[in-house]
């Protein structure tokens, strides 16, 4: 059977220690060295990261997020065993974690870290689906002999420099498609590489719960279960018209999932749609000053993120949650597109004004949409505003600062509201 060791990358038989190396880290299976659909998704990035750069906090539990009254951005290995999970509100992750280390995200740092992993990335195939900072999917389908080696000991190759070139580790799916890749990395994770071949993808599918399936949340989760659906065995009982009929297009795509079957192809130019950020309060709040600073904070983490990706949005819009779970949402089209954290939080701050007494509010988000290059922003600046140019070279120039000097290195009084 093919096998192959990841700490030294020996190709061999299949076998429980590698025969040069001596390393228990062997993996094999029948399909080892044909399937070439890969999913790598970094273990715990942000705290990984945070852990690297202060290796004082290597083995305590550590948890990225915006604060008590915030929510958990990633939480560390060690907080998951104490059952700190992403997007728990933070009072609740303290309650499970109360020694945990929280750390403000250094999104300018995350972005650096991710640009490295990618340009690894990019010398293995050209087909990236980058998900995110720290996930992407690869197509490594006809590289063998252009590395002189199969995909995935190639992909070994890519979590061995990885760890120790910038000392972040990650996780390896690899099968037949994306949905098999993604699902293949959340099995063995931290530094895992799991396989899912063709011939055992019925038998590996038929007890695993609906969950498993990516983008079925809480909510859709509940909706199958009142249907009777709760494994892929479920799933395959019902005809693909009952499913649509039930499920409308989403019933298509669980028909043809139940079954293992995904014709997505890896895209490299995949356009991402939005940019937003959100916040989750401990209690609901209806202060002007309380939502004016969270406002200011979200619009800065979009803009950071938009600036770090060379993008720019038309379209700013303004998430609102009330006490009983009842949402609000506002967008309004720009006449240029911004990348700018002021622009976005005059912006958004206007479209708060128009609904702000309908409060009290339990969560606000702000977000960037219709996406374009950042060289097609602010072009024409604002005639009703004049002092709109001033604002955007002061901002470019606390940029600067903080680059150079760090992301507490000069704050807006907003902010700390």
């Amino acid at each position: 059977m093919p096998a192959f060791c990841r700490d030294c990358l020996t190709e061999s038989q299949s076998a429980a220690r590698c025969g040069h190396c001596g390393s228990m880290r062997m993996i094999s299976h029948p399909e080892l060295f044909d399937l070439s659909i890969a999913h790598m998704d970094c273990d715990a990035f942000y705290a990984s990261v945070e852990k690297r750069d202060n290796p004082e906090l290597v083995d305590k539990p550590v948890i990225i997020g915006g604060g008590r009254r915030g929510v958990v951005s990633t939480a560390c290995y060690v907080a998951r065993i104490r059952g700190v999970r992403s997007a728990m509100p933070m009072f609740q992750a303290l309650k499970l974690c109360p020694d945990a280390v929280v750390i403000k995200p250094r999104m300018s740092v995350y972005v650096e870290v991710s640009r490295a992993i990618r340009a690894m990335m990019d010398e293995l195939t050209p087909v990236i689906e980058p998900l995110s900072l720290d996930e992407a999917f690869l197509d490594l389908t006809g590289t063998t002999k252009l590395h002189g080696a199969p995909p995935a000991v190639m992909l070994a190759r890519l979590t061995k420099r990885m760890k120790d070139e910038l000392g972040i580790t990650g996780s390896i799916g690899l099968s037949h498609n994306k949905f098999l890749a993604k699902v293949a990395s959340d099995l063995d994770k931290p530094r895992g590489f799991s396989v899912i071949g063709k011939a055992e993808t019925a038998d590996f599918l038929s007890d695993k719960p609906v969950r498993m399936i990516w983008g079925i949340g809480p909510v859709a989760q509940e909706s199958l279960e009142r249907a009777g659906i709760r494994t892929f065995t479920d799933l395959l009982r019902w005809d693909q018209e009952d499913l649509i009929a039930r499920f409308g297009n989403t019933g298509f795509r669980l028909w043809h999932l139940a079954r293992g079957q995904d014709k997505r192809k890896v895209s490299a130019h995949a356009p991402m749609k939005s940019i937003s950020n959100e916040t989750t309060f401990f209690e609901d709040t209806a202060s002007l000053d309380v939502l004016d600073g969270h406002i200011w904070r979200l619009s800065e983490k979009v803009s950071d993120r938009a600036k770090a990706k060379d993008l720019a949005g038309r379209v700013v819009t303004l998430k609102l949650k009330r006490a009983n779970h009842s949402t609000i949402s506002r967008r309004v089209s720009l006449r240029d597109a911004t990348q700018m954290a002021d622009t976005l939080y005059r912006t958004a701050r206007g479209l708060f004004d128009q609904v702000g007494n309908e409060g009290p509010y339990r969560l606000i988000g702000v977000g960037l949409a219709d996406l374009v290059p950042a060289t097609q922003a602010d072009l024409s600046g604002d005639l009703l505003d004049p002092q709109a140019v001033q604002r955007a070279r002061a901002e470019r120039a606390t940029d600067a600062i903080r680059a150079r000097f760090g992301a507490d290195a000069i704050q807006k009084g907003r902010g700390i509201r």
